[in-house]
């Protein structure tokens, strides 16, 4: 056994986090866990043993498939993201509850013996276990979006509580001058960061105006009231199109009574949250509508992360923070994270988080829309996940950034870049505006 180190602490409580969360999520009878609650969806005894799939080829067979895992070839291809859209998998033969947890369980005690068994001298070592816990902490992300999908009764509660917003100006917005600052990471800096937030590299950045908060569900009223979703000027071509096709009048689970449906619970949608489940063209067209645009994501980056006067270790000034607020890890004074709260918090509930400019709430609450592509930065290598990124880009996907309240803490970063579909908005996803100067 070699010697455990605080990276083997971190990697373990990585691991045993996840399945803390995953186990949470998936503590329900058999009929609960095979249902499909949308076609979005997969039904979530299929991302159970998913998670154990991935742990078994990553961890225990060191990413090759041709080698045996502890099921079958025939049954591992049932778990094969690529080849089995989410709305064809409630139809595939899948390993039942029972069986799923128990190879869950299986493949987890060998994992942990592995770990305890590796040597660490820098920590890439380490790697592929901090790999498999943030993909285990990004299904269980898509599955309490499931469970919000879900139709019933109440099964995971109305949520923790969370700190009390505070009143900001309207429109509230903080300016980041233009100028250099290094856009992602190296891996000496933050060694689980994943292929395409890699290398860090140095940017230019005009002028802009970014907002201290993403918008909130009371601004978001407004833009209903005031026709936003029947006037085609403020919304793009392709995006007008989606929006008459959809039929979209409000954001996916709002009532026109005021109300919306959060996990079973039926309630008055809260004016000073930040407005969530809407999609990249419905953010498109708000900022349009309200006089502003959305950011970049190297714009985001920058306001999130970089810190104009930190010393540079060479005598001159522009830094980057690991955190928005700094080098220490993110607690509940920070952000909204982790899922317990099971809704985003109030906008001005942690100034503590805020980041150099004064932007607040960058990391949590919700993924923010930004008008990038994913593509990768100059010097994109794959990592051992080699389809985890280069599959996608150039695809049909905005960038989305910082997080929202039901990621786990270990599994994001300010250069995470999360990616979806324009069109999607069962994710927890809402926006922040910004301004050219």
């Amino acid at each position: 056994m070699a010697d455990r180190t605080p990276l083997h602490e971190e990697a373990a409580r990585g691991l045993l986090d996840a399945r803390d969360r995953t186990e949470r999520l998936t503590d329900l009878d058999t009929a609960e866990l095979t249902a499909q609650h949308s076609p979005l969806m997969s039904p979530l005894v299929w991302d159970l043993a998913h998670i154990g799939q991935q742990e078994d080829l990553w961890l225990l067979r060191g990413g090759d498939s041709r080698a045996q895992g502890r099921l079958s070839a025939d049954v591992e291809r049932l778990y094969d993201a690529f080849e089995h859209p989410r709305a064809t998998r409630v139809s595939l033969p899948l390993l039942g509850a029972p069986e799923a947890r128990r190879y869950l369980g299986d493949v987890r005690g060998q994992v942990l013996e592995g770990l305890d068994a590796t040597a660490v001298t820098d920590g890439r070592e380490l790697f592929a276990f901090a790999m498999v816990a943030q993909h285990e902490q990004q299904h269980v992300e898509t599955m309490t979006a499931t469970h919000q999908l879900r139709v019933g009764e109440p099964l995971l509660g109305a949520g923790a509580p969370l700190p009390p917003g505070r009143a900001l100006p309207p429109d509230d917005a903080v300016l980041v001058p233009a100028g250099p600052f290094t856009l992602g990471v190296d891996g000496a800096d933050e060694p689980w960061s994943l292929d395409n937030e890699r290398p860090a590299h140095t940017v230019d950045v005009a002028a802009f105006r970014i907002g201290r908060v993403p918008v909130t569900n009371a601004e978001w009223q407004r833009f209903v009231e005031a026709g936003g979703y029947d006037d085609p000027h403020h919304w793009s071509e392709r995006g007008w199109a989606h929006r008459v096709e959809a039929g979209l009048e409000r954001p996916l689970f709002w009532s026109a009574d005021g109300s919306r449906r959060r996990f079973g619970i039926v309630e008055e949608v809260p004016p000073d949250e930040p407005v969530q489940h809407v999609c990249f063209f419905e953010a498109e067209a708000y900022a349009a509508w309200a006089g502003a645009r959305l950011p970049t994501e190297v714009e985001w980056e920058k306001a999130c992360a970089w810190d104009p006067e930190a010393p540079d270790g060479r005598g001159g000034h522009g830094a980057r923070r690991r955190w928005p607020w700094g080098a220490a890890a993110p607690t509940s004074a920070h952000a909204n994270l982790g899922g317990d709260a099971l809704r985003p918090a109030p906008v001005g509930a942690y100034p503590a988080g805020a980041s150099a400019y004064g932007v607040e709430q960058t990391i949590g609450d919700v993924w923010e829309w930004t008008t990038s592509d994913i593509t990768p930065w100059p010097g994109f290598a794959p990592m051992l996940y080699a389809d985890y990124s280069a599959p996608f880009f150039g695809g049909d996907y905005k960038v989305l950034r910082g997080g929202s309240w039901a990621v786990g803490a270990p599994s994001l970063r300010p250069s995470f870049r999360n990616w979806d579909h324009p069109v999607r908005r069962q994710i927890f996803s809402g926006l922040r505006l910004a301004w050219d100067v």
